[in-house]
């Protein structure tokens, strides 16, 4: 219950999906949770279950200027940082690379990649001190490919890349940099795209199908292998791109992620 106790986690795209389950499981862990992100209701609704004890600002992570206004708030309300954890991304367009709009491009790669450059820039002092850890979330198609998300594949795969750079580069500094990549995994976001195929039934059955293990799971699955992977217990694990997908990436199986 006390893995986390007394960290102190920087948490972007804390207010939904996959970062929402972190926050509580990070909570839980007895750690102190700062949710960025830039949905004023989610983010209410997120503080409302976490607690005054944690801490939340509103910011736009691919924006050089709020990022680096977000880490001082942290700093000025907590005095350290123990943990970024970049998580904060967008999915779309559902697009091949040819149909993908220049714009659409640059915002995915803004959000989910310029946003840890911002991060990491303005948050490396602060790791240095306290020995910290950076977390990032991938996704298992930054692997394997996904037809029709050209661009957010890229994003991940970058992702991955990057992962394993920064674990080199900061490693003499005793930062460990990891990233989770999960496969289908039930948040508001995919079950509003779900919606939107010319036959969500046979999606929903193709989600559980892909994963070995039956069927397609909450984000809390993902939650208890990020609070591993900044925990002591994950001490001498670094550079690793860690799959929670129930074994989606095995065998022969044709992936719909």
């Amino acid at each position: 219950m006390n893995q986390l106790a007394g960290k102190i986690i920087f948490l972007t795209g804390g207010s939904k999906g996959i970062g929402f389950e972190c926050a509580k499981k990070y909570r839980e862990a007895g750690a102190r949770v700062v949710v960025v992100a830039n949905d004023a209701a989610s983010i209410a609704e997120t503080m409302a279950v976490l607690g005054d004890e944690h801490f939340a600002v509103y910011c736009d992570v691919s924006k050089s200027e709020e990022v680096e206004l977000a880490i001082s708030q942290t700093l000025q309300r907590f005095g350290k940082i123990d943990v970024i954890h970049n998580n904060a991304g967008i999915t779309g367009p559902s697009a091949a690379l040819h149909d993908t709009d220049v714009i659409e491009w640059q915002q995915l790669f803004d959000v989910n990649l310029k946003s840890i450059l911002f991060t990491t820039k303005f948050g490396l002092d602060a790791l240095k001190r306290s020995r910290g850890c950076i977390l990032n979330t991938s996704s298992l198609v930054g692997n394997i490919g996904q037809e029709n998300h050209a661009a957010y594949s890229a994003t991940k795969g970058a992702i991955n890349a990057l992962t394993k750079s920064m674990a080199l580069d900061y490693a003499p500094f005793s930062i460990r940099v990891n990233a989770v990549a999960p496969a289908g995994v039930w948040t508001q976001m995919l079950r509003e795209w779900s919606a939107e195929q010319p036959d969500s039934i046979k999606i929903l059955e193709h989600l559980d199908s892909i994963h070995p293990l039956g069927y397609c799971p909450q984000g809390d699955v993902v939650a208890d292998a990020c609070v591993f992977l900044i925990s002591e217990k994950a001490r001498f694990i670094t550079g690793n791109i860690m799959p929670v997908s129930g074994g989606a990436e095995l065998g022969y199986r044709r992936q719909f992620l």
